[in-house]
């Protein structure tokens, strides 16, 4: 079978295709004939050695994949052969068969396509947690999203709108602004991509404050950081929630100052650790996504696709904050 898989440190450009042997499911594990792998954020920062967790190498990036069973190992109750399956493993989904533990797994909802089923669990997961375990998001909260056309960026616009928020998304173009209302934001706010001095910076605060109303957010949803962050929590409401989820433009220097004034919280969103620690609720909050999905309210936007062997072209382009929603990996 094929696999696409970082031998070094490096860049997507570093990744090959190899030829390997198809695994055998283990006590408690089952093979996956993948169909497809979405890429995320921790894709680019993993094979960099940049993430918090490293793998031993030889090893595929990919942390969501969704397929049909091949195999099922020892042990393995309430799984077939023929199943349509989709699961969150951290990495390894850039392959044609991977084994992942039963209790990973979650069967695709009749009807989902394997492209949309791979796009689920880390962007809408991550959020469904941040808003309401982290940003405990109520029905009339203004939401403040950073990055809003990404695909973690899509999940907040859409979910916050679910839960009977009113959301601000704020991106980086105005086509990006086109796909987030297109999503259900609200408002709008178009950020520069270029570094900003003091005069911009609080120029963006400005509009950032103009677009969330009087009272501010209530909640900042923060998939960017770097120098767009300290713009954002200025415009935070009083007892506001600031959640940090990711930080491709750099980790942000806050002043700390402004969460006195603002009587305000920054929250960390871990959500690789969470369904760890929390297995049973991570499950409920799938199934909730699942309903989500079946009534509409949230519809994962694939934007572009691509076969394994241009795996690398896809993770190149989420790194370079080209990609707009989910970018997916085909097996077929």
């Amino acid at each position: 079978m094929k696999v696409l898989r970082t031998h070094a440190v490096g860049g997507p450009e570093t990744l090959t295709l190899d030829e390997v042997e198809v695994p055998t499911p283990g006590k408690g594990e089952v093979l996956v004939d993948v169909k497809a792998c979405a890429i995320n954020y921790p894709d680019t920062l993993m094979i960099r050695d940049l993430y918090q967790f490293k793998p031993e190498r030889p090893y595929a990036p990919g942390g969501e994949i969704a397929g049909v069973v091949e195999a099922v190992g020892e042990g393995v109750d309430g799984v077939s052969v023929g199943d349509r399956v989709m699961a969150g493993i951290g990495n390894g989904g850039l392959t044609e068969k991977v084994i992942v533990p039963a209790g990973r797994m979650f069967p695709v909802p009749e009807g989902v396509p394997f492209e949309k089923a791979a796009s689920l669990l880390m962007t809408y997961g991550t959020t469904i947690h941040g808003l309401k375990d982290r940003g405990h998001i109520k029905k009339g909260d203004t939401v403040l999203v950073l990055g809003a056309a990404g695909g973690v960026g899509l999940s907040a616009v859409e979910l916050a709108k679910a839960f009977g928020a009113r959301v601000v998304a704020a991106v980086s173009s105005e086509e990006k602004g086109e796909v987030a209302r297109k999503a259900g934001a609200d408002e709008v706010v178009i950020y520069p991509k270029d570094e900003m001095d003091k005069a911009a910076s609080k120029e963006l605060a400005s509009a950032f404050k103009a677009a969330c109303g009087p009272e501010g957010a209530n909640i900042v949803y923060d998939i960017v950081g770097g120098q767009y962050s300290e713009p954002a929590l200025r415009s935070i409401a009083w007892e506001g929630r600031f959640l940090v989820v990711g930080f491709p433009a750099g980790i942000a220097k806050m002043p700390l100052n402004l969460t006195l004034l603002k009587s305000c919280d920054i929250a960390g969103v871990f959500w690789g650790a969470f369904t760890a620690r929390e297995p049973v609720k991570f499950r409920e909050q799938v199934e909730e996504l699942f309903q989500m999905m079946k009534d509409g309210k949230i519809d994962p936007l694939v934007s572009e696709t691509f076969p394994l062997e241009k795996g690398g072209d896809a993770i190149a382009k989420l790194e370079n904050r080209q990609a707009v929603g989910k970018l997916v990996v085909l097996m077929d």
